[in-house]
């Protein structure tokens, strides 16, 4: 079991033009744009008096130019890359609009907004994504005991990862409430827990600029 003393913070990116659009991203790599640039030097500005013994991103750009400006805050020389922490796919809707989608699929848009599985998209089931995230993320505390562990990666990715980390179904579980660009949150593991596996969440959706 990890050491009391482990913590992983999670980053969600800063804006970018698909976000501002509405448009799903999904793995498309879209770049952070002016305010995302911005977002992500006011959290960076956020966690410069803190240290973290490692700083991971997703591979997609607008994840990884957040972890970097991060990074340099707090003096750390490397932002690794773990492809378990990219965004969850949703296949053909990618890049797309909510209006775009209701027009094109209005019945299989109206399934996915009621939280059910649409068929034929190619979309990553949320059960799918949060356990590719929450592996990594376990494997993470598992190799570096007492660690203060900096994760950046994307909306969907980490609400999916938060839900199956804190025990919970992330097919069917929906408290979880989504992140802002540049907000961030903490977690560390629960001894009480006989698996060794689940982690308790301390805060959640802390704004960027919250030093």
């Amino acid at each position: 079991m990890s050491d009391p003393r482990s913590r992983l913070l999670l980053v969600r990116h800063g804006e970018t033009d698909h976000n501002v659009q509405g448009r799903l991203q999904g793995q498309v790599d879209i770049p952070l744009n002016e305010t995302g640039r911005e977002q992500a030097r006011a959290v960076a500005h956020a966690l410069s008096r803190h240290s973290f013994d490692l700083v991971i991103s997703s591979p997609l750009t607008r994840a990884r130019d957040t972890a970097r400006a991060i990074a340099d805050a707090v003096g750390a020389a490397e932002v690794e890359t773990e492809a378990a922490f990219i965004e969850q796919s949703f296949g053909k809707w990618e890049g797309l609009t909510g209006e775009e989608i209701h027009e094109g699929w209005p019945e299989l848009h109206a399934q996915w907004r009621a939280g059910r599985t649409v068929p034929g998209i190619g979309i990553e089931d949320r059960e799918s994504v949060g356990e590719r995230f929450a592996v990594a993320a376990r494997t993470l505390m598992a190799e570096n005991p007492g660690a203060m562990i900096l994760v950046v990666s994307h909306g969907a990715a980490i609400r999916a990862g938060i839900t199956t980390l804190i025990g919970l179904d992330a097919s069917a579980f929906h408290g979880i409430g989504g992140m802002g660009n540049c907000h961030r949150s903490l977690l560390e593991p629960l001894h009480s827990d006989p698996t060794g596996k689940a982690m308790r969440l301390l805060s959640h959706n802390v704004p960027a600029d919250f030093a």
